[in-house]
């Protein structure tokens, strides 16, 4: 496995490999490496010959009272899970290697980008297509493998590529949850073991949404008291949102149906979590 961290060495690697004929998957990581991300890369692994992995932080998607400091960066350990999980080639470039000089051209998403996770954070999204925007220009990967954890992102990075007819195709993976039912995630770590007790109380909500609706409720109001009530049943929580939304568009509708995106965030001590599910109602 080679670790790169210059730009120019990962995208003469990539043209190499292209000439080889094989196809090129790509996992775009801020590391701190779990089995949610592992698992992209075994997705990655089926359908391309070659897979790469990029490590960065990337500082355009952090706030200025985020946790960009504190982010977990474990980047040692990450690469001995990519070694091995088979990954072939991990890219670690650093900040001043992605914006070698002032940002002055960014991918700003919109419509998408300004509703649930966007409403609390201004500029995140900006940040996360113009990263990923500079990561397939560097590395031409055939396909790049994304989490449904984050479907907000995913949708953006997808909508990004149809409409400036980037030559890639994005594969969205299920969520991978630990045996409680919390989504795997980075920030996970940020719990304390009181915390880590009630974090699965979020997928809970999901799940009770998800039964009332397989009930024949279509009230999206009275759906988004009912998650809201079980996840206070713990003070600890500060609940940020509790939305459903069409799961193509993110608009939201009183009466739900079609492809629904039920999505929440809430604050548990220092961690920020997120969680969804997507629902087909007419198929419920």
């Amino acid at each position: 496995m080679k670790i790169i961290d210059n730009i120019g060495e990962i995208r003469s690697l990539a043209d190499n490999v292209r000439k080889r004929g094989l196809l090129i998957g790509f996992v775009p990581t801020m590391g701190a490496l779990h089995d949610g991300h592992i698992s992209l890369v075994r997705a990655a692994k089926k359908q391309c010959g070659f897979v790469v992995v990029s490590v960065f932080v990337n500082p355009a998607q952090f706030g200025p009272n985020e946790d960009f400091n504190s982010y977990p960066r474990t980047l040692e350990n990450d690469c001995k899970i990519c070694r091995a999980a088979g990954v072939d080639a991990v890219f670690t470039p650093a900040a001043r290697q992605m914006y070698p000089q002032e940002q002055m051209i960014w991918v700003e998403p919109e419509g998408l980008s300004d509703c649930l996770c966007g409403r609390s954070r201004p500029g995140h999204f900006r940040g996360v297509a113009t990263v990923c925007a500079k990561l397939f220009n560097i590395i031409q990967p055939d396909i790049a493998f994304f989490g449904q954890k984050d479907a907000q992102q995913a949708l953006i990075i997808r909508r990004m590529v149809d409409d400036l007819n980037m030559p890639l195709k994005i594969e969205v993976c299920p969520t991978i949850r630990e045996n409680d039912g919390l989504a795997m995630s980075s920030r996970n770590r940020y719990l304390t073991a009181e915390q880590r007790k009630f974090a699965p109380l979020l997928y809970a909500a999901l799940q009770e949404c998800e039964l009332l609706i397989a009930q024949g409720i279509r009230d999206a109001a009275f759906l988004i008291e009912q998650m809201k009530a079980m996840i206070e049943q713990c003070p600890l929580f500060a609940v940020e949102y509790i939305e459903i939304v069409d799961a193509g568009t993110l608009k939201k509708a009183d009466n739900i149906s079609g492809k629904v995106l039920v999505a929440l965030a809430a604050r548990l001590g220092q961690a920020r979590l997120i969680d969804n599910i997507i629902l087909d109602i007419e198929k419920m």
